[in-house]
């Protein structure tokens, strides 16, 4: 790798503005803020929108309950189809 071309790949705790987890891991983020972490050190502090502790896919908050099946669903859309071998009948 070249010296000097690449950004700073460091510790960083990302912080979900929502529910207020945290977490530490690294990366290239850069941001002014900083925070103490568990272990006493310091650390950049990145504060983003949404995590898997806030997002609806993760939590399970906004599911969408089918109370109708899809076999039943697609009947009374498109009309019950005919087995096969009746047609001619």
């Amino acid at each position: 790798m070249k010296p000097g071309i690449h950004p700073d790949y460091r510790p960083v705790v990302f912080r979900d503005a929502a529910t207020g987890t945290a977490f530490l891991t690294r990366s290239t983020a850069r941001t002014e803020q900083t925070v103490e972490w568990e272990d006493g050190h310091t650390y950049p502090l990145v504060v983003v929108d949404v995590t898997s502790a806030s997002h609806p896919f993760w939590t399970g908050a906004d599911r969408l309950v089918d109370s109708e099946g899809r076999v039943e669903k697609f009947e009374r859309r498109y009309g019950r189809r005919t087995p096969r071998g009746t047609r001619g009948v």
